[in-house]
């Protein structure tokens, strides 16, 4: 190994692969899915479908030099590199570009063992390609074959070196938190979040309004932003992104993925998802750890391979995507929880709306740490992949939506009560989006919640949804809850006390 002492690497240290023999530069799709045709199993749908060793991201083995003091985590950079430029080893890179607008557009490179061409071909699918000969602003290495998983970050340079883990994700996530942390460093924020645009033409006038959803990988994030809340022409719902996108200080917000949506497979049905599960059974789709017998038929409703199973679809086999995936702006953000403890919908103020961004609440999923899924979580923006004070991002978060006048809301897409629950279907959660959208809502202040909750909602009784009912010692649980969501707060040291002291 070569010099083990440097403490820098940038784009520009890599090979460029247009004059290196070693290196496959931009293959095309189909190259790409003969490369990797030994781990195969195709669909019967004709797709590809793959079974990774790592089946979640490697959250615990992830470093960043923002967050954590580098000492020997340069020797990752250095392993990349050499793997790279060994002419020995048949090397993949491929070019693409997140983000569309000017100010949060980069050229990404990513480079992969030639056999493990189905990452650079699902990860290809997502994003949109790069100008022919144009220089890389991010770069990552991603070389499964190691024996100990070590995901390592250099935000400012924009490298990222995933050694040992064969998961897509690892790839697609690596240019989306650089995507995010480039936006904050603008004066905007990164944020895990889905966008749509609802177009109304009603008695209030013809008019679009900009929603953003945020919510940890499968919670219903994808589901709630390509929903097109069963409007007719000519009103209508598009959806912009699904994922992540940026919040920047002028209202808009940018898209980060211009071609595909990485979506979770397991409860997927044609009845409930129906453009979702079309999509995941077109041959264009790539499927990841989804349960395919060696004929090709596929099982969404199976966890063969555990439950975050995947599959890659374009955009264009989605009718409620919109061709363009920046919002102008945003009118109104989602919280997504799964708390019992909350409504199905709640209206925040800007300081309750920062506390809401900073608490974060949801369940662990699969995507995230598999043997916590469905344990109760707390995460900042629901967004793993933060680099930097949390507690800025939460003030940041508050200055924003001020200046923009955005109205915040946390929306329960769960259950509502402890001890006679009831379920929260897709039939009110459709409501209440439509409703909220229409500004149709009548408000009322809830002193037992210390949030203000529908009265009534057009096409809905919301009645039935009472937190308080449905919790024997309502009282106690709610006290408690908002002591522990205290607590949680005042652990950031950089949050504003006006934050903190919104805890509800």
């Amino acid at each position: 190994m070569a010099n083990r002492a440097r403490t820098r690497y940038t784009a520009d240290d890599f090979p460029d692969p247009a004059s290196t023999d070693h290196i496959t530069h931009n293959p095309s799709l189909p190259d790409l899915r003969a490369f990797s045709e030994h781990l195969e199993t195709t669909t019967e749908y004709g797709s590809p479908s793959y079974v990774s060793d790592y089946r979640s991201r490697s959250s615990e083995q992830t470093r960043n030099a923002v967050d954590h003091e580098f000492d020997d985590d340069y020797v990752a950079f250095e392993s990349a590199l050499d793997f790279v430029e060994d002419a020995s080893n048949d090397v993949v890179a491929v070019d693409r570009v997140v983000g569309r607008h000017p100010d949060t557009s980069f050229v990404c490179r990513l480079f992969v063992p030639k056999e493990y061409g189905r990452i650079a071909l699902s990860w290809a699918k997502l994003l949109e390609p790069a100008p022919e000969n144009a220089d890389p602003d991010f770069v990552t290495v991603q070389v499964p074959d190691r024996d100990e998983t070590t995901i390592r970050v250099l935000p400012e340079e924009g490298v990222t070196a995933v050694l040992g883990s064969d998961y897509t994700g690892e790839a697609k996530k690596s240019f989306l938190r650089l995507y995010m942390y480039r936006a904050k460093q603008q004066g905007g924020l990164g944020l895990h979040a889905g966008s749509k645009r609802v177009h109304l033409d009603d008695d209030a006038g013809e008019r679009d309004v900009g929603q953003l959803f945020l919510g940890l990988s499968g919670t219903g994030k994808s589901t709630l932003t390509s929903h097109g809340l069963w409007l007719d022409d000519p009103e209508g719902a598009e959806m912009l992104q699904d994922d992540v996108c940026a919040l920047l200080p002028n209202g808009t917000v940018t898209g980060s993925e211009g071609k595909g949506l990485y979506i979770k497979t397991i409860g997927l049905e044609a009845d409930e998802q129906p453009e979702l599960y079309d999509a995941a059974t077109s041959e264009t789709a790539v499927l990841e750890n989804v349960a395919v017998d060696d004929d090709g038929t596929v099982h969404f409703d199976e966890p063969r391979y555990g439950s975050n199973s995947r599959a890659i679809v374009l955009r264009d086999e989605l009718e409620s995507a919109a061709d363009d995936i920046d919002l102008p702006s945003v009118d109104q953000v989602f919280f997504i929880t799964r708390n019992p403890l909350m409504p199905p919908v709640a209206k925040l103020d800007e300081a309750q709306a920062a506390a809401a961004f900073m608490l974060g609440e949801s369940v662990e999923t699969s995507a995230g740490d598999p043997s916590r899924a469905g344990e109760s979580i707390r995460v900042v923006g629901t967004n793993p992949f933060i680099m930097g004070s949390a507690g800025e991002e939460g003030n940041r978060f508050r200055d924003l939506i001020s200046d923009l006048g955005v109205d915040c809301f946390v929306l329960n897409t769960g259950v509502v009560g402890t001890d006679t629950p009831a379920d929260v279907g897709v039939e009110e959660t459709v409501a209440l989006l439509e409703a909220v959208a229409r500004g149709t809502v009548s408000w009322t202040r809830n002193d037992d919640l210390g949030l203000t909750v529908p009265s009534q909602v057009p096409g809905m009784d919301i009645s039935k949804f009472s937190v308080a009912e449905r919790t024997a010692d309502f009282a106690d649980a709610h006290q408690s809850l908002t002591e522990e969501r205290r607590d949680y707060l005042e652990s950031f040291p950089d949050l504003d006390d006006d934050i903190v002291d919104a805890t509800y």
